[in-house]
């Protein structure tokens, strides 16, 4: 029961709320004992929160997913677990997500987590079906774990960061979309029959390159420079290996993937070593050369 139970929440889809600790890593100040472990609170309160909003998804879902080819392997839709056990769930992790919000004593951030929740489980309830409305409030949510991350550890973001995060999230957001209407025509998710492919195909490109711009931009920002010291000169050569990323990541989404970021990213091994010198290089350059 443990095993499907895991799998419901989508553990291993906590990947995304790393975004949280984003502001604090780039603040250089990581390793500040307090700032850490309000931005840990927070990153596992939205983990508890992402882990409520896919079952309750799944829930509402049901009746569809028993008819898509692979989400009817999902624990609620094969029956592995009761609809009645998932409802208990939930309200389990959003009580042990609130004591986390408390804990972190970030009132701002606790409010913008119960906006997140708030505005995915109105998504689950209907706005998935509102084209450029579902592609937002999935965006928003990568916003949302910047900004609650920031907030928590009391730490101020470029401008660009933000650009950058948001154009990223609307590359990944209507890359998955552009992949399930390649995949199903349509037929599991009626929003999908609204986008034409060529749109989603162009916009998701324009989104990826406006990502890229912002990110060189912050990178050569003077400001940027004046904060991090000299070692922030090199941050302008990590600008290749994000197009590089970008790159095989594209190259992923337009095979047989079916455009989550998630599993593009840890069925690609390639791509994860590169994330890795990313990481490796980011971190030398505000940690160790600074």
């Amino acid at each position: 029961m443990l095993k499907y139970l895991l799998k419901e929440m989508r553990v291993h889809h906590y990947v995304k709320n790393l975004l949280v600790f984003a502001a604090l890593v780039c603040s250089g100040k990581f390793f500040d004992a307090e700032k850490l472990m309000s931005a840990t609170l927070i990153f596992a309160a939205f983990c508890f929160t992402s882990s409520i909003v896919y079952m309750i998804n799944d829930i509402k879902d049901v009746e569809k997913d028993r008819n898509h080819p692979t989400k009817c392997r999902r624990p609620i839709a094969a029956g592995n677990i009761s609809i009645s056990l998932a409802i208990f769930v939930c309200v389990v992790l959003f009580a042990v997500s609130t004591v986390c919000c408390i804990a972190s004593r970030s009132f701002i951030a606790s409010v913008l987590l119960l906006l997140y929740l708030c505005l995915n489980i109105a998504y689950s309830m209907g706005l998935k079906n509102v084209p450029i409305l579902d592609v937002s409030i999935l965006v928003s949510g990568f916003l949302l774990r910047l900004i609650c991350g920031a907030v928590a550890a009391n730490i101020v973001v470029s401008n660009w960061l933000y650009l950058t995060v948001i154009s990223l999230a609307f590359y990944l957001a209507l890359g998955k979309r552009r992949n399930e209407l390649k995949k199903t025509a349509g037929n599991t998710r009626s929003v999908l029959k609204k986008y034409p492919e060529s749109f989603l195909d162009k916009n998701m490109y324009l989104f990826l390159a406006l990502a890229i711009v912002f990110y060189a931009l912050w990178s050569v920002d003077p400001v940027t420079i004046g904060f991090y010291g000299m070692a922030a000169k090199g941050l302008v050569w990590t600008v290749p290996l994000l197009c590089l990323i970008t790159l095989r990541y594209s190259f992923d989404v337009e095979g047989d993937s079916d455009g989550d970021p998630v599993e593009v990213v840890v069925h690609d091994i390639p791509l994860m070593l590169l994330c890795l010198v990313y990481a490796m290089c980011m971190f030398s350059l505000l940690y160790i050369l600074r």
